[in-house]
């Protein structure tokens, strides 16, 4: 049975500038809260990209958690805290595979667009404007914690990390969507992204801010997680579509597991 979401008046926290959340990165997205959901907007390669993500996802996290990934639900009394959830991108797909799903953001005007959406598709979500550390203080755990296209944005990783890592349960996996650090990614990603095809704003990225995967799991190591695989996601330009792939050189996902 659909449900609809927390009001989000309701499950918004008072956010500081120390910590995590990085000022300048939080106003540019607060700036784009309007258009989540703008199929042709600057979110444009989000929603592009979002069903061969939400597919991995779903083989992934059913394989680890021993669920029916052809399930309609297969993760039906399941936790998840999507942290940076933006506009809900990914917490409403999530939410339909059958988690409860906790979306956070720093964004206070983010968390209303994702709030809002989600009474509209008359989905139950709970969203708050908050920041991994936030949520580590409180007594809450989660079976999975997914952070996609975010640890390019904040102010400290391993902080951020070590912070996202806390309410996840023993024996619970981390999924994680970022850039790779390369020649290649900053043609494609940075310069091609934004000024070339200007399917971002410029200025969305800072190319010194994108994380090789072998920092990556040095970093997930650090906040006592596990990486266990990473898998690769290519764009073929004729066809306009995204597929996983073994090429891990722009973007990637990584997963890691709670010991």
């Amino acid at each position: 049975m659909n449900q609809t979401s927390q009001p989000a008046a309701e499950n918004r926290s008072s956010l500081g500038t120390e910590g995590t959340a990085d000022p300048a990165e939080i106003a540019k997205f607060t700036a784009l809260a309007d258009t989540w959901w703008a199929l042709e907007g600057p979110f444009r390669p989000l929603h592009k990209f979002n069903p061969v993500r939400v597919d991995i996802l779903r083989r992934r996290l059913a394989a680890h958690f021993g669920r029916d990934a052809a399930a309609e639900r297969p993760f039906e009394g399941l936790t998840l805290l999507d942290v940076g959830c933006g506009g809900g991108l990914i917490a409403e797909p999530m939410a339909r595979l059958g988690f409860a799903v906790t979306g956070i953001d720093a964004s206070e005007k983010n968390i209303g667009t994702a709030a809002n959406h989600a009474q509209r598709m008359r989905l139950s979500i709970d969203y708050r404007a908050a920041r991994p550390e936030d949520v580590a203080d409180l007594a809450q755990s989660f079976d999975a914690v997914l952070a996609l296209e975010v640890v390019e944005h904040v102010a400290d990783r391993a902080l951020f990390l070590a912070a996202a890592a806390k309410p996840l349960k023993s024996g619970g996996m981390m999924a994680l969507a970022t850039l790779n650090r390369t020649m290649k990614s900053l043609l494609l990603a940075k310069i091609g992204a934004e000024y070339v095809v200007r399917w971002l704003p410029a200025g969305t990225h800072d190319w010194r801010a994108f994380v090789k995967p072998s920092e990556l799991a040095a970093d997930l190591d650090a906040a006592g997680l596990t990486a266990t695989a990473f898998t690769g996601l290519s764009y073929t330009p004729l066809a306009d579509v995204w597929n996983e792939s073994t090429d891990l050189s722009v973007n990637f996902m990584a997963f890691a597991v709670k010991p």
